[in-house]
């Protein structure tokens, strides 16, 4: 009814804690009417939140404090099934997904029913390489003791991320098309992926080099824009989390960072937002579904 980065050895060591995350909406407190029945959350880590407390699945790295799960709790709805993992590419939707502990889980579409009326879909990451981009970016030496991934990328004159991603962009009409096989009445919201690391970076504090930082962000803002006009195109809803992280990134100080850099200062694993990254992204998508 409607009325209105994850690497094997990371997620191996990500504790299950019973601690909960206190968490009150920007946008708007607890519908007592639900605005959705079924609610139905689809993604990657970026959605998971791996390594924020409490741990629901620890083959997903799933968090109960995720984003999705403060959505549902805002909207109220009847049915919440999130479906989410850690390392899930776009192929994981349609296939089961063999994940680091060695567990296989369903594809998520088996969640989508009929009378599903809301999806958040966070994908395609993991489809473009993003965790392998990040981690071949780190360099422990300031220039020249070591290899800018941006020469790296784009030599011989051909950006080979750029080249992924162009690739990978159609894949969002086609998930959009699924889903609304799956689940005709369903309001469908991509979710976009949020502001990682500032202009220039902060070296050596994250050990990015300045032009590794630009152009890591630079391949996220691609990802992104490329996916609000794919989604947009099909007749699907884009939220777009990038304005609202900025100067929140890696480099940010601890108290105001909602993307855990290199080395977490918070619950979360690196590369990856945080408790506050993700209740960030639960109000822009609770404010986009009430407008």
């Amino acid at each position: 009814m409607r009325t209105g980065i994850a690497l094997a050895g990371i997620l191996g060591s990500i504790a299950t804690t019973a601690v909960l995350v206190t968490w009150i909406p920007a946008s708007q407190p607890a519908t007592a009417t639900p605005l959705y029945d079924s609610y139905v959350a689809l993604g990657d880590s970026f959605t998971s939140g791996p390594g924020i407390p409490p741990t629901v699945s620890e083959e997903c790295g799933r968090s109960g404090s995720n984003y999705p799960t403060l959505v549902a709790e805002v909207l109220n709805v009847s049915r919440f099934v999130d479906v989410s993992c850690g390392g899930a590419v776009s192929g994981h939707l349609t296939e089961s997904q063999a994940t680091f502990r060695g567990v296989g889980v369903p594809p998520q579409y088996e969640a989508l029913t009929p009378d599903t009326d809301l999806v958040t879909v966070g994908i395609g990451g993991n489809d473009i390489g993003l965790v392998q981009l990040a981690a071949g970016c780190i360099n422990l030496l300031p220039p020249p003791n070591g290899q800018s991934c941006a020469a790296t990328n784009t030599a011989g004159g051909a950006d080979r991320v750029d080249a992924a991603i162009d690739a990978f962009v159609p894949r969002y009409e086609t998930i959009t098309a699924e889903i609304r096989q799956r689940s005709p009445d369903a309001k469908i919201v991509f979710v976009g992926y949020p502001t990682a690391v500032r202009d220039g970076g902060c070296f050596p504090e994250q050990r990015l080099w300045p032009e590794d930082a630009t152009y890591l962000q630079n391949k996220l803002d691609r990802l992104n824009s490329a996916m609000r006009q794919q989604v947009q195109e099909s007749g699907a809803e884009f939220v777009d989390l990038t304005g609202s992280t900025v100067g929140h990134d890696v480099c940010a100080d601890p108290d105001n960072r909602w993307m855990e850099g290199l080395s977490p200062v918070a619950e979360a694993i690196p590369l990856h937002p945080n408790a506050a990254g993700h209740r960030n992204a639960a109000d822009q998508v609770v404010a986009s579904l009430l407008e």
